[in-house]
């Protein structure tokens, strides 16, 4: 007995472990904002692998984890709703916290506050009812700052698809707050 032998299905675990697990880790650390945040998403990535019971049919096997992280990051950011002050800051050269100067005006516009609110809600409901490989294209390039190329290379779709998909999710966003626009 100089090796202990794993079951065949346990093999593509370990491969991307292995493989993937430190590169997977910084990509979901970068979006994250604490160490234990990350790894408790790492570990729900590899769960959702681990009971995959036929890893077979996953063609791009780094391109599923990493879509499957997206999509557990942008879980954990909706169930964390609370945000701290320091959430709206970031640190200078000097190692201050700096806050963006509308947070300090004491001269917020209640009514204009309470329209800022009321689009964010209505943008999020559309967005949450368009298809689902339209949404991912549109939240991955809008709100996380991919390029429609990367997003291709990452889904192993077309660029053409990619573009298409996030066309087509602008056009129904830009229908469903119409109304909102024309009343502000």
């Amino acid at each position: 007995m100089d090796e202990i032998s794993t079951p065949k299905q346990n093999q593509p675990i370990l491969y991307a472990v292995h493989n993937y697990g430190k590169r997977l880790k910084s990509f979901i650390r970068s979006r994250v904002s604490n160490d234990e945040d990350a790894e408790d998403i790492l570990q729900d990535v590899w769960f959702q692998l681990s009971s995959i019971i036929d890893t077979e049919p996953i063609e791009q096997l780094s391109a599923w984890l990493y879509r499957v992280s997206r999509n557990k990051i942008i879980d954990r950011s909706r169930k964390h709703s609370t945000l701290s002050l320091e959430d709206f800051g970031y640190e200078d050269e000097d190692g201050e916290m700096v806050f963006p100067e509308a947070m300090l005006s004491d001269n917020m516009n209640p009514e204009k506050e309470l329209e800022n609110a009321s689009f964010r809600e209505a943008f999020f409901k559309a967005l949450n009812e368009l298809p689902e490989k339209q949404r991912q294209v549109f939240v991955w390039n809008e709100m996380e700052d991919q390029t429609l190329q990367q997003i291709a290379d990452m889904t192993g779709e077309s660029i053409k698809t990619i573009i298409s998909r996030k066309r087509y999710a602008v056009a129904q966003l830009r229908k469903q707050l119409q109304p909102i626009y024309n009343e502000l």
